[in-house]
């Protein structure tokens, strides 16, 4: 059965899109099959996996609207086993269609289903706001990830968002669950970083998951060649941090079953 994983954080910089093109290389490189959906206006997903924009037709925006079908919107990357659906920049004007009516919450995950056999992991990218296209993420997804760097307001951002979470759950995905929170651009030599770390854990328990993304040049170098860490630098502490969360995600799955 697929497992659909939603990166979301209404916080933006805090390395969402990040996470979510390195854990596709990681659970790619362990074989498994991926595809990585990019439901950010931006791009940058696309971006850093090497796809100039203007280069492609297919986006995710085509798939929603119900112009064509999930599965000839799908660009193989250079990454074995790790598939995109691009974004596009009409994907701004989404919003308001979606919006429409209530129905509009499911778009994504009707336009997805035809497709779920081929993926082990679909993992969606969402946008930094609790607008129509992180609800539609939320509503298809069964478990969410949030990135979160550890800085001074990171609690009262990720409170909301578990908050808004839940509502969702209640209201239209009964599956949806927290896979865990992931520190991102953690740096030790910041004593507010180890306290924030200190409150995150005491706050999520287990949920935090045990590897932390650490301050990498070569993590923050990587988009701007098209590759993943992975690929770019295999045994930078970043790549590697990478391949030890996509064992944790696969571990806690498991254990969920």
């Amino acid at each position: 059965m697929v497992e659909i994983i939603a990166f979301a954080n209404q916080k933006g910089g805090v390395g969402k899109t990040t996470t979510a093109i390195n854990l596709g290389a990681s659970l790619a490189a362990i074989k498994k099959r991926v595809l990585l959906i990019d439901l950010d206006s931006q791009g940058n997903a696309g971006t850093g996996l090497g796809f100039i924009r203007s280069s492609h037709p297919q986006s995710v925006y085509g798939v929603l609207m119900g112009q064509a079908g999930a599965a000839e919107n799908i660009l193989t990357t250079a990454v074995p086993g790790l598939h995109l659906m691009p974004s596009s920049q009409a994907l701004a004007g989404a919003e308001n269609y979606l919006l429409d009516d209530e129905s509009g919450v499911h778009l994504l995950r009707n336009a997805l289903m035809p497709i779920y056999d081929h993926y082990d992991y679909i993992l969606l990218d969402c946008p930094p706001a609790m607008g129509a296209l992180t609800l539609n993420a939320l509503t298809t997804a069964n478990n969410v990830i949030i990135p979160l760097q550890p800085e001074f307001f990171a609690l009262e951002g990720i409170t909301h968002l578990v908050n808004n979470i839940r509502s969702i759950k209640e209201k239209w995905n009964p599956e949806l669950e927290i896979l865990g929170v992931l520190l991102t651009m953690y740096d030790r030599r910041y004593g507010q970083t180890r306290e924030v770390e200190d409150q995150v854990r005491k706050t999520f328990g287990d949920a935090v998951f045990k590897t932390v993304i650490p301050r990498n040049v070569r993590v923050s170098e990587a988009p701007s060649h098209g590759k993943p860490a992975l690929f770019y630098d295999f045994n930078s502490p970043g790549a590697q941090a990478y391949l030890r969360v996509a064992t944790e995600v696969v571990e806690k799955l498991q254990q969920g079953e």
